[in-house]
């Protein structure tokens, strides 16, 4: 097989096809991982550039200083910076119902929105899978009202969270559309439904509030002509096969620390989605070694690549704690051992085993769809 770009390997593996290799991509690298493999001067997309099949790019949005640690965006959410520049909501807009009457989103037409996504098409069009990362209905409603309030809202005022998120949805389906009609490749939303034993709503909950709106993002997605994958973090079992129901053509990044064992989710869905992960960026890639490195990603490769439909990435995101000899470990061992035709020995002898369970010691196997 000729060898593929970049692009041509990551939209294979999302229909579902054989690539000339796995192909690699994150949604997340941060500069302290990027900075030790690549210089101080290295950006994100030069990691991308020499390593990387595919780059991920959000919306650009303008940021007013509130003091040294934080931050207020277009929409009103205030978010905190630490130490390690990661940012998290620290400040809600609609706390109260009433607040609503004087809110409104940003404007989806902004001449800037866009300004970062056209400067990586001129570099990677072509060449790299450019995923446009914008976001569904549930954490943006989130961090409008707070995650407790808009729990209690699911119960005592259902109408107003529809509300709420249509406003939410029109926008966040307008800046993905305008994204993917200047050249994106692929479209992702972000937001995470889920903790590490179960969702963080009920199944019910989900059918109500957040799926339809989900299928929605899908359908933008698809009338581009782009494929479309979901994110969450978590254990997505209870939610699956809603999120299937809604559309979407891969599912990221399947946590094994999280009862996603990518053996399991191949054999239940991988007709129907692509896959991407699954190596543990929480404790294999910030605590382990090298050597354990190497052997996760044999493992991973064993059991989500053979026949295709699989994209390697980390099971999360390439954050600040990530030891930067494992994620070079990572990127060499898929390199090495992800060239199609796989390593028949190899995929019969690492498809049994079960990395996560020697570094978190649980058992997996049984519990994983409870």
């Amino acid at each position: 097989m000729a060898e593929m770009t970049g692009v041509e390997r990551c939209m294979t593996a999302l229909r579902l096809g054989q690539p000339d290799r796995v192909p690699v991509w994150e949604l997340i690298v941060n500069d302290p991982v990027v900075h030790a493999l690549m210089g101080p001067d290295a950006t994100y997309a030069d990691l991308v550039d020499a390593e990387l099949d595919g780059i991920t790019v959000v919306e650009d949005q303008r940021m007013e200083d509130i003091d040294a640690t934080h931050k207020r965006d277009e929409w009103g959410i205030v978010w905190g910076y630490g130490d390690d520049g990661i940012p998290y909501p620290a400040g809600h807009p609609l706390e109260s119902w009433d607040d609503l009457a004087g809110w409104r989103p940003p404007d989806p037409e902004a001449d800037y929105r866009l300004d970062g996504l056209a400067e990586i098409i001129e570099r990677f069009k072509g060449r790299k899978a450019i995923v446009f990362l914008g976001h569904d209905s549930f954490e943006f409603t989130h961090y409008l009202r707070g995650m407790d309030r808009l729990f209690m809202d699911y119960v005592l005022e259902p109408e107003r969270v529809h509300e709420l998120s249509r406003m939410v949805i029109d926008y966040k389906k307008r800046v993905m559309e305008r994204a993917l009609e200047m050249g994106a490749d692929i479209g992702l939303t972000g937001d995470d439904y889920c903790h590490r034993q179960a969702p963080m709503m009920s199944p019910t909950h989900f059918d109500q509030f957040i799926q339809p709106y989900l299928a929605e993002m899908v359908e933008v997605t698809h009338a581009a002509g782009a494929p479309f994958v979901k994110h969450t973090d978590g254990n997505i079992w209870p939610l699956f096969d809603s999120m299937i129901d809604a559309g979407i053509d891969a599912i990221d990044p399947l946590e094994p620390i999280a009862h996603m064992d990518i053996g399991e989710v191949k054999e239940a869905y991988g007709d129907r989605v692509a896959l991407c992960g699954n190596v543990d960026c929480g404790e294999l890639l910030s605590r382990g070694t090298p050597e354990q490195v190497v052997e996760a990603v044999k493992e991973t490769i064993a059991k989500g690549s053979p026949g295709g439909g699989h994209i390697l990435a980390s099971s999360n995101s390439i954050h600040p704690a990530v030891k930067p000899e494992n994620y070079r470990a990572m990127l060499d061992t898929a390199r090495e051992f992800g060239r199609y035709p796989l390593d028949e020995a190899m995929v019969e002898e690492y498809r049994q085993k079960s990395y996560i369970e020697r570094i978190s010691g649980e058992e997996y196997t049984t519990f994983s769809r409870v």
